[in-house]
């Protein structure tokens, strides 16, 4: 101490000699210190808010990357179903170009003497007939016929054709073609030619006769005998059909909730006077397909930097003028290009507000720093060691303060709050976490996570934490967002399950301290288990009136639980969100409770009933709906079962029609009808799913939505959904019955 002592008095001593010195050596020495530590001083701040700002940058341009990973991904998918939906289009000219008695009888078609002039005319033969009759049914199947909304528009106008499937000869000329089928126009031709070559055409998107995007399709049919590789088509089938939501509706992700995200369909054209993009598909702001397009030369135009380099990403301005982040991915087969966007200010919302507030603390902490080294030199040479030990213990303080202040609330927290490096070793935790583990909080610093919590519970949280560490080095020092994940302990049976919802934040490290994951445990175990109480208790409930309806009404026995399965597949068939396939499971489930005030007499009655009785039986889910209408579920339950009953075309009971019906309610009329028809009776048997289906799609657009009734028989076809529910036509004993 005395050494020191005595140095320090040696410093004050020559820095007292030094400030009174009045040589000019000694001014001059003292200037050039000064002039020194400003220059310091001002070259520390200036880098400082330097790095600090490109610091920010570099996080900025983190996350504009991220966001083209993500919105590339959605644009990857977009396509790909585009790619599909021309595909599959395809595949219905080709099943008619392969089919041999198509190839057969055009082939005796194709003569001079058999051709017509007038376009599609029939010579009324047997041939032409069968051609007729096969391509009426292709085209009514596969879409290729006039919508309800192309009828609509041509009602008021010469009805001219606006979709169908056509044959034609080697020279162009029509042979037969399916109802509506449009007039050859010079595009048409043009392709028929092309495509007679062996190449598979298709017309690109036009404003048809309808006033309603219309594409087309052409494949070579060639005869019998001949060899693809080397004939020419004797012929060509032809596929015009209006562009709908069948294409459109497979711009939308689902799941999507970004305000501004859109995707759509573009394509050059050239005019004139330049090169113009025009808007394939129908526009968020309310614009129609090809109802608009922009010069390519718009600056900085997201949609002519996509035409110019397919597969690219950058931020541009869309067709509104927003600055936005755009990525674009050609269609194959078509001059097509897929855009997908969102709005840079929705992007970057989050984003632009941590790094001003990064910004603002960088700020503080420079300035704060310099004023306190400004300060700390102009206390002089004879008070800088003391003036640095006395703020050390004031930092000290500072720290221990704000230590303290940070446990205060971090222990306020109703959740376990630990942090542990890549060794699941402890090096901090909260009073709520120290008290799940039985122990103090000291006591847990330096142990691992498997002699604190034990070794499942601790392998499951290694496991998460390694995961994160491992995608956070993978990013180069990336801000990493939290992951959350639900863990289970424990059976619910034996009365030990435990649930922990957890979120993991990366830690980053230096030198002294490796790189760490700050974990928060919600323990939300008595959550769950209200939760499955509540809905136990519910499906018990809704299972004993159930019973009940069954009891009184043997003829419809298992009924409504048939009806709920299948509108429960038919839901999740349309990817419908959790309540949805709820709703939809317990409204079939109640939709027959209002049979129970029905005379069991008129509910067992095998005469012919009246249009009283009748009436009575219909209604009854009007009846069931007053019953329910008290009580609180989750999703509409109880407007799904009154409205069951209403029709697309307006005609039920409320009036209600097309979308004024909830989405619940149509697919509860469709699994209603399903399994009225599909179900064996003791009076009756049962109808085959196909004859079903049949009823089904014939009602579509007239008593029942097209979604719902597409989904199900999707579901029969491709789902295993016939031999899941084949028992349903089983024959029911006289005892069940």
């Amino acid at each position: 101490m005395n050494a020191e002592t005595s140095n320090d008095n040696n410093d004050a001593a020559t820095d007292a000699n030094t400030a009174t010195d009045p040589s000019p050596n000694a001014k001059r020495k003292v200037n050039v210190k000064t002039a020194s530590l400003i220059i310091g001083m001002i070259a520390a701040v200036v880098g400082s808010v330097f790095f600090a700002f490109k610091f920010v940058e570099d996080e900025r341009a983190r996350d504009i990357q991220q966001w083209q990973v993500r919105i590339g991904i959605v644009a990857d998918s977009r396509s790909a179903a585009v790619n599909q939906w021309i595909e599959d289009n395809f595949a219905v000219m080709r099943e008619l170009s392969e089919n041999a008695s198509l190839q057969l009888y055009m082939t005796e078609l194709t003569t001079p003497k058999k051709a017509s002039d007038d376009p599609f005319a029939s010579d009324g033969s047997a041939e032409t007939q069968f051609l007729r009759n096969v391509l009426t049914a292709i085209a009514d199947r596969s879409g290729f016929k006039p919508t309800v909304e192309a009828a609509e528009v041509s009602a008021n106008i010469e009805r001219v054709g606006i979709a169908g499937i056509g044959l034609i000869n080697a020279e162009g000329k029509p042979i037969t073609s399916s109802p509506g089928m449009p007039p050859l126009t010079p595009n048409v031709r043009d392709a028929v030619t092309r495509a007679l070559d062996g190449q598979p055409q298709v017309i690109d998107i036009y404003m048809g006769a309808s006033n309603l995007p219309t594409i087309g399709f052409v494949i070579p049919v060639y005869g019998v005998q001949d060899d693809k590789d080397s004939a020419k088509g004797i012929g060509a089938v032809v596929g015009l059909r209006v562009v709908d939501d069948g294409l459109f509706r497979k711009l939308y992700q689902p799941g999507e909730t970004a305000q501004t995200a859109e995707t759509y369909l573009v394509r050059p054209d050239t005019n004139k006077s330049g090169t113009t993009i025009e808007y394939l598909s129908p526009l968020k702001d309310g614009t129609k397909a090809l109802k608009r397009a922009l010069s390519a030369d718009t600056p900085d135009l997201d949609v002519a930097y996509a035409i110019e380099k397919p597969g690219g990403f950058a931020i541009k301005r869309d067709y509104t003028g927003d600055e936005v982040l755009m990525v674009s991915r050609p269609i194959a087969s078509v001059p097509w290009v897929l855009v997908r966007k969102i709005n840079r200010a929705e992007a970057l919302a989050e984003t632009e507000t941590r790094l001003n507030t990064l910004i603002t603390v960088f700020t503080l902490i420079i300035v704060g720093v310099t004023v306190a080294i400004f300060a700390v030199w102009k206390h002089g040479s004879s008070l800088r060691a003391t003036q640095a030990a006395e703020n050390f213990r004031l930092s000290s303080e500072r720290f221990q303060n704000l230590s303290k202040f940070m446990d205060l609330i971090a222990n306020s927290q109703p959740t376990g709050i630990v942090a542990v490096d890549g060794t699941t070793t402890y090096t901090y935790a909260n009073q709520p976490a120290a008290n799940e583990a039985g122990i103090p909080a000291s006591d847990m610093l330096g142990k691992t996570m498997a002699s604190v919590i034990g070794p499942v519970k601790a392998q499951i949280y290694a496991d998460i934490n390694e995961s994160v560490l491992k995608n956070f080095a993978a990013n180069d020092d990336r801000v990493a967002s939290r992951e959350q994940h639900i863990s289970v302990f424990g059976d619910e049976d034996e009365g030990t399950l435990q649930v922990i919802k957890s979120d993991h934040i990366p830690l980053r490290g230096d030198r002294d301290h490796p790189p760490g994951v700050l974990m928060i445990l919600d323990d939300i175990t008595e959550l769950t288990h209200e939760r499955r109480r509540n809905e136990k208790m519910l499906r018990q409930l809704i299972d004993t009136l159930v019973s009940v309806v069954d009891r009184r009404d043997p003829f419809s026995s298992h009924h409504s639980a048939r009806v709920a399965e299948v509108s429960k597949a038919i839901a999740e068939e349309m990817a419908a969100d959790e309540v949805t396939v709820k709703t939809v499971d317990i409204s079939g489930s109640l939709m027959n409770l209002g049979k129970i005030f029905i005379p069991t007499e008129l509910l067992t009655k095998t005469s012919d009933l009246s249009d009283d009785e009748r009436k009575t039986l219909m209604n009854s889910y009007l009846v069931s709906a007053d019953l329910l209408k008290d009580v609180s579920f989750e999703g509409p339950v109880v407007n799904t079962i009154r409205e069951m009953g209403e029709t697309i075309d307006g005609s039920g009971p409320l009036n209600k029609s097309g979308d004024d019906i909830l989405p619940t309610a149509r697919i509860l009329a469709v699994a209603n009808a399903f399994v009225g028809m599909a179900s064996a009776r003791a009076y009756r048997d049962a109808m085959t799913f196909e004859k079903v289906s049949d009823i089904l799609l014939s009602e579509t657009g007239v008593k029942f939505d097209r979604r719902p009734v597409s989904a199900l028989i999707n579901f029969l076809e491709n789902r295993g959904g016939k031999n899941k529910w084949a028992h349903y036509r089983e024959r029911p004993q006289k005892d069940d019955a």
